[in-house]
């Protein structure tokens, strides 16, 4: 994929096509298949938007987990997700880097928000605000989409929220 030569019908013509530009315009701001690829999923992207405040950890954590799954199955999710597969390991790198400050940053962020809160209300024990902790939902999400292949429906979320998370973050007793 180096180099700049990618024939007829490459990405970048549907790209350029698509933008009422030309080719060359397209590559001078993005010097191979995997930069264009990669923008374009990176842009497609939806945003995981403010920490939900229902008022409740539980249903603030389902919501949140929700809209996690929303990112990662939309279209540029599945398409990022396809594309490291294909990928060799190097470029692989790159694509990976997306999911990591695309879906996983911003969503840790909104987690530890979500949690904090909680912790403020009472609602979280105070030693909960732990990296561990906040690797769960997006742990879960990810091992459903790419060993199990399953959507995760709205059920199964509250159902892990549930089952996992309330548990693990109730205050301890005594």
């Amino acid at each position: 994929m180096a180099g700049r030569d990618y024939g007829e019908g490459d990405a970048g013509t549907g790209v350029a096509a698509g933008a009422r530009t030309g080719k060359a315009a397209v590559y001078r701001r993005r010097p191979s298949k995997e930069d264009l690829v990669a923008d374009a999923l990176e842009a497609g992207l939806p945003s995981l938007g403010k920490a939900p405040d229902h008022g409740s950890v539980r249903e603030d954590l389902y919501q949140l987990a929700r809209r996690m799954r929303a990112a990662v199955f939309s279209k540029p999710g599945c398409a990022l997700r396809a594309v490291l597969h294909e990928c060799d390991t190097t470029t692989a790198e790159r694509f990976h880097g997306l999911i990591v400050s695309g879906v996983i940053e911003p969503s840790v962020r909104l987690l530890r928000q979500v949690v904090r809160r909680g912790v403020a209300r009472g609602d979280v024990r105070s030693d909960a605000m732990d990296d561990m902790v906040f690797d769960v939902i997006p742990a879960m999400t990810m091992y459903r989409s790419k060993v199990c292949g399953s959507e995760w429906r709205d059920a199964d979320i509250a159902d892990m929220i549930d089952r996992v998370m309330v548990p693990l973050l109730r205050p301890r007793d005594g």
